[in-house]
C-alpha cells in the first residue's frame, strides 16, 4: 500500500509543478528576455546529458580513436547537420556505434 501512496504523490507533485508553469505562462505576460533565455534550456539540458556519455565513457576523459561513442557521435553530428532529420541522425549514430563496436570485437 505504501508504494501506491508514493507513486500517487510523486505523480501529483510532478503534475502540479508542470501545470503551474502552464497556468502561469497562460495568465501573465512573460518578459521577452525570459522567453529568449528559455529557448536555450532544451539544448543545454541535452548537451549536459550527452556530453559525458561521449567524452567520458569509462569515467575518464577519452578523446581518442578508441572512443567508439565519440566517433559515433561525430557521425551523428555530421548526419544531423547535413540532413536536418532527427530520426536519420539517431539511426546513423546508433548504426555507427554498433558497426564500430562490431569491428573492434572482430578485427
Amino acid at each position: 500500500m505504501n508504494i501506491w501512496l508514493v507513486v500517487f504523490l510523486g505523480g501529483a507533485l510532478t503534475f502540479g509543478m508542470r501545470m503551474s508553469f502552464i497556468f502561469l505562462f497562460g495568465r501573465f505576460e512573460i518578459p521577452a528576455m525570459v522567453k529568449r533565455a528559455l529557448r536555450f534550456v532544451p539544448p543545454a539540458v541535452l548537451s549536459a546529458i550527452i556530453a559525458p556519455a561521449l567524452f567520458m565513457p569509462n569515467n575518464t576523459f577519452d578523446f581518442s580513436l578508441n572512443n567508439y561513442r565519440l566517433m559515433a557521435g561525430v557521425v551523428a553530428i555530421l548526419v544531423g547537420w547535413r540532413t536536418k532529420n532527427t530520426l536519420l541522425t539517431i539511426l546513423a549514430g546508433m548504426a555507427a556505434l554498433l558497426i564500430l563496436m562490431w569491428l573492434a570485437k572482430n578485427v
